[in-house]
């Protein structure tokens, strides 16, 4: 059983609940350089608008890395000492099922490679348990994979805020 990690936040809310926007200020409390590792992929014109929103928040401080993929490793090779912002789990996890991958052994790799953390890390995610139940089974089983991982990263969390209209509300 993993213990909590002192260092470790995780941010959930809905869609444009501003959930990135206070992660990100969580962040900034520490020195640069910060790392933002990135989980979403510009396929189309919009997800490239949104990455782009994203990115002109962020200053010369930042360093972006992508993984879409790989995120345990690329947690593990980031500076030990850096603050780190991860964006988000649920693209992440996503990703991740469309190319079939073993989610169990995904989930356990993250949640080690957060645990290891030992500078202020923040962990982003939508919470989409909220709302309907899915008319379809892949929607069903991302729902319930997400709810799961975040079940999991809440667990290890030393803080987790829920963001709503753009305010943090305590959870743990």
């Amino acid at each position: 059983m993993n213990k909590e990690n002192p260092h470790l936040t995780f941010v959930l809310g809905g869609a444009r609940s501003g959930k990135s926007a206070y992660a990100e200020r969580l962040i900034m409390a520490h020195a640069p350089p910060w790392i933002y590792i990135a989980t979403a992929q510009a396929f189309d014109d919009e997800m490239r608008a949104r990455i782009d929103t994203h990115r002109e928040r962020r200053g010369g401080d930042w360093r972006t890395v992508e993984a879409p993929q790989a995120l345990p490793e690329t947690i593990m090779e980031a500076p030990a000492e850096a603050p780190l912002l991860v964006d988000c789990l649920a693209i992440w996890l996503s990703n991740r099922m469309f190319v079939e991958a073993n989610l169990i052994a995904d989930r356990a790799a993250l949640i080690c490679a957060l645990s290891k953390r030992g500078a202020p890390t923040v962990v982003v995610s939508p919470e989409v348990g909220l709302s309907i139940v899915p008319e379809n089974p892949l929607a069903r089983a991302f729902r319930d994979a997400a709810g799961l991982l975040h079940q999991e990263v809440a667990k290890i969390s030393a803080h987790v805020a829920l963001v709503v209209a753009g305010y943090p509300v305590k959870v743990k």
